[in-house]
């Protein structure tokens, strides 16, 4: 009866989280196109909060150490369901609790309007194409929970970089910066929150590329030297990796020992 119980209540928690994803993607697409959702007027330390809670949330609870403590609650099977859902529910609350203010920073018209709506959209199919190659199973809690469902052993993820990772480390975050950044219409709001989820983006890929090098350890530094953070970034913790060289030890030789005396 036990068993059952707890079988029953850890599918519902699969389909809600997947619920909720999906709940929430649609929402941060009315909230991020243009003009689609109309905030009411209010201060800006409020959008910063918004901004900032998303942010920090989202990253403290990919840290290993965080990870590591709360493991000790939540099962491996659904930890990734446990970070969905704790994303969407921020995500949820900065759409609800965002305000609008003005003026308009830009207001595209014509070719410029359609040229940066182009680009909203291409940034939303880079995203998916991104989440795909990486995993996307994995972003939602859906591989691990899969796995439990279906009573297998969660095989270990293997780190094969292809297609657009073997041209750039964070295709991801490139796309939701995109998400951000190309906006029709760029008022005083939503430039807040462009930029603080902009520096949110570069630390958090600074983040991810320390979290797996601690993981894949001499593998992901090797993909480091290899491949940029983003394109055209020459210098800084997102350029191409330079490992340290390491001290060159100069080996003394050790002199020959004395010829032993014979006894007189």
């Amino acid at each position: 009866m036990r068993t059952s119980m707890r079988t029953a209540c850890g599918i519902a928690v699969g389909v809600v989280t997947h619920g909720l994803f999906f709940f929430t993607v649609y929402h941060l697409f009315r909230f991020l196109h243009a003009d689609t959702v109309v905030a009411p007027p209010g201060a800006l330390w409020i959008d910063l909060l918004l901004a900032a809670q998303f942010a920090v949330c989202h990253s403290a609870l990919l840290h290993p150490a965080a990870r590591r403590r709360l493991g000790r609650w939540i099962p491996r099977a659904f930890y990734g369901c446990f970070f969905c859902v704790a994303t969407c529910i921020t995500l949820l609350a900065t759409f609800a609790g965002w305000r609008s203010a003005e003026p308009a920073i830009w207001r595209l018209t014509g070719w410029a309007n359609v040229a940066v709506e182009a680009a909203f959209f291409a940034s939303w199919a880079g995203l998916f194409y991104s989440l795909y190659l990486s995993g996307l199973g994995y972003q939602t809690g859906f591989t691990p929970w899969w796995h439990w469902l279906r009573g297998r052993e969660l095989p270990n993820r293997e780190f094969r970089p292809r297609s657009v990772y073997r041209l750039l480390r964070h295709p991801v975050y490139l796309s939701f910066m995109g998400l951000i950044w190309f906006n029709p219409v760029m008022t005083l709001d939503r430039l807040l929150l462009a930029v603080v989820w902009s520096g949110y983006i570069f630390a958090g890929s600074y983040l991810k590329d320390e979290r797996l090098a601690f993981f894949l350890g001499t593998t992901y530094r090797d993909y480091q030297e290899q491949v940029p953070g983003y394109p055209f970034m020459p210098l800084g913790p997102l350029a191409r990796h330079k490992r340290r060289a390491e001290p060159h030890i100069v080996a003394i030789p050790q002199p020959a020992p004395l010829p032993a005396r014979k006894a007189a």
